[in-house]
């Protein structure tokens, strides 16, 4: 049977995560509180981020960054696409 968690991003009841997906007590808090569907959204908006920023992942302050933007897409006030971005047509 699925782990169940209670969305903070979709705010109900989805299915978790079976391990967390990133380290230490913000990973934590991501495997207790954050469903698949919204950590397969959060990857899709990562990825932009990193295109549209250019960023490198290695980069501390690149990590840093994408960091602050997880915690702001999770439990934030959400994290926003850059100014001027066009999501491409699907």
């Amino acid at each position: 049977m699925s782990r169940m968690v209670q969305c903070s991003r979709l705010k109900k009841e989805a299915e978790g995560l079976e391990r967390a997906p990133y380290f230490g007590e913000l990973g934590q808090r991501i495997l207790d509180n954050v469903s698949k569907q919204a950590w397969q959204e959060w990857l899709k908006h990562q990825t932009m981020l990193i295109n549209e920023y250019r960023l490198t992942p290695v980069d501390p302050k690149a990590r840093k960054f994408l960091e602050q933007e997880m915690e702001k897409f999770f439990f934030g006030e959400g994290s926003t696409a850059p100014e001027g971005f066009v999501p491409p047509a699907a």
